[in-house]
């Protein structure tokens, strides 16, 4: 990398007693393994490390039952039995010359303690953010002197386990720091409370003192909010955002900015672009000397050499990009810029730890399954055999598996039945919002061009009797899926009768450019993206329309990637009716008829047509009609024919891609009733007879 304009990223930085080997810093990020699945978690950070992270953080580290934010599997040091759990993932992230990095956390009224069952604290009295009826009570002086104790305590914890880098955590609205210095949560009167120096009193006191604690040796970061995008009612970046950072500028090693909560933090590329916090966080490096890491998903090294000539950021900070190319930076300095997976921006990852899962990601199959399937984002098994694959359809999951088995050295086949590859994500990228989503083809068909032993048949359907005579030892089908017609999805579980079918379409209609007239129903059973994208998109096209749920808001499982408001918000804003918690019973004389999903009333409003977006159905006719041919498979020398991706069960695009990755991967090896990853068991605590 002589003489690369990229240099200006490899360059070395301070961080108080500690020095990064490059500019690239993994913020700390969830993942869904946390303290239950350490080992996982560990290896998932050290992938990281080995693609040059100069930095790799933990996730929110738990540091006292007080503030118990189960079932969230987070990292934990609650006391000394955590250490060797989280000094797994500090050794791990040392083997690459990284720095390790935790990100201690006391949650306040933002813990339910669920497993706990102490009481929260906070600045004051609150309810808790869920619907948990438990409210949190105001912290007396001995709580706040026994939470400086406590962190004082997980960072020397940190620091046995081998942690270089030991945080403050005042960000989110999730942290007990961050509750204290906001004016929406810190309703006190003393010392503690009231002027924005005594809100941040508590802030400085546990900076100081985990400086004091461990600062002769590690690092100690502040994470801190700047603008929490509520106007003068709370911090703000030409308020006392700006003040806050100002009043302890030289205080910490490194700040760490944010902006609002977590789903503004991690916006969906739906709902803004790369480095889209800019203008809220450009000024901290003008009243500060420390180095100023943030985020803003970036994937275009062209931008992250722009924010640090600029004196926007000291170092590149990332999470969904390091999910999504843990070999973000080797990729840069090597001047492999064609083989970055860049980010989609779909919140997959922080879907996974919403649900309480270990993380995944659309673009990259390996996340999370680094230790307990031993899968390795840029290492895949060479072959095992001169087995000739054939691969039909080339969606995401077929784009995938051809990839993978070209890679491991395979000759392949891959079959698409139209002129274009992509399946998907191909379609839906030209949806409102969703161009960011065709980076998945995008890399994939990037990387098929460079394996010559991977060769690509377009406008190429296959039938049953044409594999048979392919003369190729393994087929893959790929080949898709169908938005269903009749209803059928979460209200509906058999057919609706009824229909006035010409005028019923589905989101693939309106994909291929058939657009109802008039006004139009947009029935939304399937509760992720696609209704509201769909809704959005003929709004935009002038229609009237009316989007009609089960549920009690539209897009319900999108509150798991961080985007549900903001969709409603954008329906709203656009002049979307939303109906909820009705279900459509009848669709017929331009009139659809609607039940209430709790009392079963019905009523009926006007409409010319109506848009199903309930559930899919699989292509599978080929695989059935070869299924159905017994020993003509064999007999044309067929050793196995497997349904992938949504061919296999429709499901998201990141399910598609992980299927295609697992079957090249895995289709060698022999079949096993064996649980097929690793798993970390509990230890048996102490036992008596009274118990």
């Amino acid at each position: 990398m002589n003489g690369s304009r990229y240099d200006i990223l490899f360059e070395p930085v301070q961080i108080g007693p500690v020095t990064a080997k490059n500019r690239f810093y993994q913020v700390p990020h969830c993942n869904g393994m946390g303290h239950r699945a350490p080992s996982g978690m560990a290896a998932m950070r050290r992938v990281k490390a080995e693609g040059g992270w100069a930095v790799v953080c933990t996730e929110v580290c738990e540091i006292h039952p007080s503030a118990d934010i189960s079932p969230h599997n987070e990292a934990r040091l609650w006391d000394d039995r955590d250490i060797p759990a989280l000094a797994r993932a500090a050794d791990a992230i040392h083997e690459f010359d990284s720095l390790a990095g935790v990100e201690l956390g006391h949650h306040g009224f933002r813990a339910q303690n669920r497993i706990s069952r102490e009481i929260p604290l906070g600045p004051s009295s609150h309810t808790v953010v869920s619907y948990d009826p438990v409210q949190s009570r105001a912290m007396d002086k001995e709580d706040i002197r026994n939470l400086r104790r406590w962190h004082a305590a997980a960072a020397r914890r940190a620091k046995q386990a081998g942690f270089d880098l030991i945080y403050v955590y005042a960000a989110h609205g999730l942290t007990t720091p961050m509750q204290f210095l906001s004016r929406r949560y810190n309703q006190r009167t003393d010392e503690y409370g009231g002027s924005l120096e005594n809100r941040a009193r508590l802030l400085r006191e546990l900076i100081e003192e985990t400086k004091d604690a461990v600062g002769d040796t590690c690092a100690v970061p502040v994470r801190i909010c700047v603008d929490e995008l509520v106007g003068p009612a709370g911090l703000c970046s030409d308020g006392e955002g700006r003040d806050l950072i100002e009043m302890l500028a030289d205080l910490p090693d490194l700040w760490d900015v944010t902006v609002g909560d977590w789903s503004n933090d991690s916006r969906p590329s739906r709902f803004g672009e790369e480095a889209v916090h800019e203008d809220y966080v450009s000024f901290v490096k003008q009243v500060t000397s420390k180095p100023v890491v943030s985020v803003g998903r970036f994937t275009s090294p062209d931008t992250m050499v722009s924010q640090v000539r600029r004196g926007v950021l000291d170092m590149v900070g990332a999470a969904r990009p390091s999910i999504a190319d843990p070999y973000l930076p080797n990729k840069i300095k090597e001047g492999r810029l064609d083989d970055i997976r860049e980010c989609i921006g779909c919140n997959i990852c922080a879907a996974a730890d919403n649900t309480y899962t270990p993380i995944r990601c659309t673009q990259n199959p390996t996340m999370g399954e680094e230790w307990r399937r031993n899968w390795h984002p840029e290492l895949i098994p060479a072959r095992e055999s001169q087995d000739r694959v054939l691969v039909v359809g080339a969606g995401p999951a077929g784009l995938e598996c051809a990839v993978s088995l070209g890679k491991r050295g395979y000759e392949v086949a891959l079959a698409e039945a139209t002129t274009e590859l992509g399946g998907r994500v191909l379609r839906e990228p030209l949806l409102p919002g969703l161009s960011a989503w065709g980076r998945v083809r995008d890399y994939r068909l990037g990387q098929l061009h460079q394996l010559a032993n991977v060769e690509i048949y377009m406008d190429s359907h296959m039938s049953a009797d044409e594999i048979l005579g392919a003369e190729f030892d393994r087929v893959v089908l790929a080949t898709g899926s169908s938005w269903r017609r009749d209803g059928v999805a979460r209200y509906h579980r058999t057919p609706l009768a009824g229909l006035d079918e010409k005028a019923i379409y589905t989101p693939d209609d309106i994909m291929a450019g058939r657009i109802p007239t008039g006004p139009t129903v947009v029935f939304d059973d399937d509760h992720y993206y696609m209704g509201g994208v769909i809704a959005e998109k003929l709004r935009d096209l002038g229609l009237d329309v009316t989007l009609v749920t089960p549920a009690p808001v539209v897009s319900g499982w999108t509150a798991n990637t961080l985007e549900q408001p903001r969709i409603q918000k954008r329906l709203l804003d656009k002049g979307v009716t939303i109906v909820a918690n009705q279900g459509l019973v009848g669709f017929s004389d331009q009139a659809a008829k609607l039940a209430c999903a709790f009392t079963g009333r019905e009523t009926t409003i006007e409409a010319n047509s109506v848009v199903m977006v309930t559930s899919r159905t699989s292509h599978d006719s080929v695989y059935n009609a070869l299924a159905a041919m017994g020993d003509q498979v064999r007999d044309a020398g067929i050793k196995s024919f497997s349904r992938i991706g949504d061919s296999l069960a429709p499901g998201t695009i990141a399910a598609a891609v992980f299927s295609g990755h697992r079957y090249a991967r895995e289709f060698e090896k022999p079949e096993s009733d064996e649980v097929p990853f690793l798993r970390e068991v509990s230890e048996l605590g102490p036992w008596s007879a009274r118990n």
